[in-house]
């Protein structure tokens, strides 16, 4: 079958194009990408490589270009990972947020009703949830957990979860919505959490943490998600929700120390910064949904994943050196813009 991913050159994207080339090599995936601050095709180098992938550079807010080439592909199905995603730039600057991860959904279900496909997946997070007191280490995010957004990034993505729900009710368009955990691994863009602090510490930088570092996330190794996601598609429920969850709940300053230690580090880098405004303090997703019908587990122990993740990120410098320096900005001009220019052609 044909897989649209939208947002494939992001982080979570990118690593569940690669999972699907190597699990399912008899199907098609063709990829669009904005290619904005956090989407970096030198991800998918190696995927430009592969025979059954395809790239373009659509907006997924172009109706337009999203519309030809739905004409052009007749995907099978979609899974729509394209969106703003970071909080911070989301308090700065809401409305970016507003129109990728709403509207954009938008015109992705109006192209995959115009073009009927047999899934939609809509990739969202758990802190559509709100969050959860740290004194009440018994309460986790279940599918039933009413909608309790924090930020304008996490208000965006609960609308486009209200909106796939409605797609689906008033049109019959057959839908499925994942929420997932922090992620973590290889292809982070370096502005989160795991990957900035490990480019920090290894030049001796500082190493900010938001007021006391005390904030729990529940984290998930991206390959785990990946895997659910292949799951929800082949094998979930239409019209229905799946929390993604990794068991794996940590403090954010741990986190760092850990980094720290690992790199033979003093924890005298880091540095405490001003809290974020309206800061959640507690996620933590209940997956026993996902695993009593259709037999996930998170297979990955944070101590585990957390080092093959700080070994990538050592091993694979150069990728994300070009991204703080900037230099990436220019790679799909230089590395890409002619070949696929002929390629249209």
């Amino acid at each position: 079958m044909t897989i649209l991913v939208t947002g494939g050159a992001g982080f979570i994207g990118a690593n569940f194009i690669y999972y699907e080339l190597k699990a399912h090599p008899e199907d098609r995936i063709v990829c669009i990408d904005k290619l904005t601050y956090a989407g970096n095709l030198e991800t998918l180098q190696e995927a430009l490589k592969h025979p059954s992938f395809r790239f373009e550079k659509i907006d997924i807010c172009d109706r337009k270009a999203v519309f030809a080439l739905f004409e052009e592909e007749r995907p099978d199905v979609v899974v729509n990972f394209a969106a703003e995603s970071h909080v911070d730039r989301s308090i700065e600057d809401p409305g970016i947020f507003l129109t990728t991860n709403i509207l954009g959904t938008q015109v992705l279900m109006d192209a995959s009703r115009a073009y009927p496909v047999k899934r939609y997946h809509q990739v969202s997070t758990d802190e559509v949830y709100g969050d959860l007191p740290l004194d009440r280490p018994d309460l986790f995010f279940t599918e039933e957990t009413p909608i309790k957004t924090s930020s304008p990034y996490s208000s965006s993505k609960a609308g486009a979860d209200l909106l796939v729900n409605a797609y689906h009710r008033t049109f019959g368009l057959p839908t499925t919505i994942s929420r997932c955990s922090n992620n973590y691994g290889p292809y982070q863009f370096p502005e989160k959490l795991i990957p900035l602090m490990i480019s920090n510490a290894r030049a001796d930088k500082p190493l900010p943490v938001y007021g006391e570092g005390l904030n729990v996330r529940d984290w998930l190794y991206v390959e785990d998600h990946c895997r659910a996601i292949d799951l929800i598609l082949r094998k979930g429920k239409v019209g229905e929700v799946y929390n993604i969850g990794g068991h794996n709940e940590m403090k954010n300053i741990d986190i760092v120390r850990i980094i720290c230690a690992a790199l033979h580090k003093p924890e005298s880098l880091i540095t405490h910064v001003t809290d974020r405004k309206g800061h959640d303090m507690r996620y933590a997703i209940d997956p026993t949904k996902i695993h009593e019908e259709l037999g996930w587990l998170p297979e990955t122990k944070f101590k585990d994943g957390i080092q093959k993740t700080i070994v990538w990120y050592l091993e694979h410098k150069d990728w994300w050196e070009r991204i703080v320096s900037g230099e990436y900005r220019n790679y799909f001009e230089k590395m890409y813009g002619e070949r696929l220019q002929s390629a249209r052609n």
